[in-house]
């Protein structure tokens, strides 16, 4: 069967349920240890056929200030992906950038992610070259490869099946201030650093959403503290969603500054990201998880 012209995909935001700093290695990575899922929301990728080169377009709301170049996360995954399998044929990529930059997500690494799925199939390369290229391109990337529920652990490489998600909804939103990951570290680190604890032990399944917010209120996200001493309006937004109606659990994603809430259904979180809008001009979205999206 021909490969059509032009695929597409989405990639997914990816969000730290929770997120515990456990280490340091020697070379000054932290280890990590994490439940990362993923939101109905995403940006659009699109790849078209070329000729021998690779270009990238980038369109949507959070476009203005991305760049093109060749530093791009998207152009290194198609410049990886050639070089490994030998590939000579082109492509022009287009980015709809529709998830805030650098807000604690994965938006780069989930795109990077995005290109190597959508070119092995536009290139008709073996798609189990894809984990060995992914964590070239950033500790983020293997994760968002399968856009899966995920235990992280290591600095990002350990990856472990988690419990498929109930069906539920999530709340996303951003209040539009970026925060410096080594900046929250530096503070994560000057306020004692790594704390010996047990392991959080996840069930086998998630019998509700109400179960999972449950488990979930025993972990944390050890980098939220330090992020809202640097940005307040961290705990401001963090705030205005736990008062909404029938959320679960209000939390910080990753290095912030996005924060999520859970809620029952997909409904109630849709219904919940309007209520939002109406009195913060943040992006706000709020709907099904990627895995359970219909």
């Amino acid at each position: 069967m021909t490969t059509p012209l032009t695929l597409h995909d989405t990639a997914h935001a990816k969000i730290n349920l929770f997120l515990h700093v456990t280490g340091r290695r020697p070379d000054g990575y932290h280890l990590l240890d994490s439940l990362a899922v993923f939101a109905g929301a995403g940006d659009r990728l699109s790849a078209e056929r070329h000729d021998n080169t690779c270009q990238l377009s980038i369109t949507g709301p959070f476009a203005p200030g991305l760049s093109a170049s060749a530093d791009n996360l998207v152009l290194k995954a198609a410049h990886a992906l050639r070089q490994k399998a030998g590939i000579t044929q082109g492509v022009h990529l287009t980015l709809e950038k529709n998830l805030p930059v650098a807000s604690g997500i994965g938006g780069g690494s989930a795109d990077a992610a995005s290109a190597l799925r959508l070119l092995a199939t536009l290139w008709e390369v073996d798609p189990a070259l894809l984990p060995s290229i992914a964590p070239t391109l950033g500790a983020d990337v293997p994760v968002c490869l399968e856009q899966a529920p995920t235990r992280m652990l290591g600095i990002g490489e350990i990856l472990k099946t988690a419990p498929p998600l109930p069906q539920g909804g999530i709340l996303l939103a951003n209040p539009g201030i970026g925060v410096s990951t080594p900046d929250i570290f530096r503070r994560f680190s000057h306020a004692g650093g790594p704390q010996p604890r047990t392991a959080p032990a996840l069930p086998t399944h998630w019998e509700n959403m109400q179960h999972l917010a449950s488990v979930l209120a025993y972990t944390t996200n050890d980098l939220q503290p330090p992020a809202v001493s640097l940005a307040p309006i961290i705990n401001e937004t963090l705030k205005a969603i736990a008062t909404l109606p029938n959320c679960l659990l209000s939390r910080m994603s990753g290095s912030g500054a996005t924060c999520f809430g859970l809620f029952p259904t997909a409904e109630d979180a849709h219904t919940a990201a309007r209520a939002l809008q109406e009195h913060h001009n943040w992006w706000i979205w709020g709907g099904a998880f990627a895995s359970t999206e219909k």
